[in-house]
């Protein structure tokens, strides 16, 4: 496994955020996490990613422990986080946005290439690339919030509800994306309001309630189990 939560859990001052969460993430595919506002999606990507710290259970990732380290260390390591609600630089431009994004690379010498590369994956941003960030469209800041998490040549990226707040049409090139971007050979972790969505693009999925594991299992079961449809899926 390329990544593994054993028994997890998180608390912000005496309030329990998540508790015992073990889930695992192989080296391919897409994994989500789905559930309701406040269920502990968010806290389980702010703690892989070193932003929440634990007090309990512990990470692993590429078989070493990681839940010790600072949160540049694990970008560093090659965990890459597009967090909730596109927190660009908002006045940097767009190719200065997606530069630092290569900040903690120890190996430069393709920067340049991968840029040229982003560009070519999001043909907005191209055409924005001296625009204030804080000038652009909601849809244009969440490609800009991808293409700099994978400036950073993550080796597992994980996305914080990248549809929030974006026209249909918008999520549906973000979907695109998310797929591509795994097609070529890089790990997702999901966290969707949009279980629909999330359920479509992903090979196996968690289910959180308020803080705990309820529910795991291949994507697709859990599209058809009666629990999930009635309480996320609308059905």
């Amino acid at each position: 496994m390329l990544l593994e939560l054993r028994n997890v859990g998180v608390t912000y001052g005496k309030v329990s955020a998540i508790r015992d969460i073990t889930l695992k993430v192989p080296d391919g595919g897409v994994v989500t996490i789905i559930g309701s506002n406040g269920a502990g999606k968010t806290t389980t990507l702010r703690a892989i990613s070193g932003l929440a710290k634990l007090n309990a259970g512990e990470i692993h990732f590429a078989g070493e422990r990681i839940d010790h380290l600072s949160p540049d260390r694990i970008v560093a390591r090659g965990i890459a986080h597009v967090p909730e609600g596109r927190r660009i630089f908002p006045d940097l431009t767009a190719e200065e946005n997606l530069r630092t994004g290569a900040f903690l690379r120890r190996k430069r010498e393709n920067v340049e290439s991968d840029l040229e590369d982003v560009f070519t994956r999001f043909p907005l941003l191209l055409e924005r690339r001296t625009q204030l960030a804080k000038t652009m469209s909601g849809g244009e800041q969440q490609m800009l919030v991808i293409g700099r998490a994978m400036m950073a040549k993550p080796k597992l990226l994980l996305m914080d509800e990248p549809s929030m707040g974006l026209a249909p049409k918008i999520v549906e090139e973000i979907a695109r994306i998310i797929g591509e971007i795994n097609d070529r050979g890089v790990p997702v972790v999901l966290v969707e309001q949009n279980a629909e969505l999330a359920l479509d693009l992903a090979d196996y999925a968690y289910v959180l309630e308020t803080g705990s594991l309820a529910l795991e299992g291949p994507a697709d079961e859990l599209h058809d189990n009666e629990h999930v449809r009635a309480a996320y899926l609308g059905i």
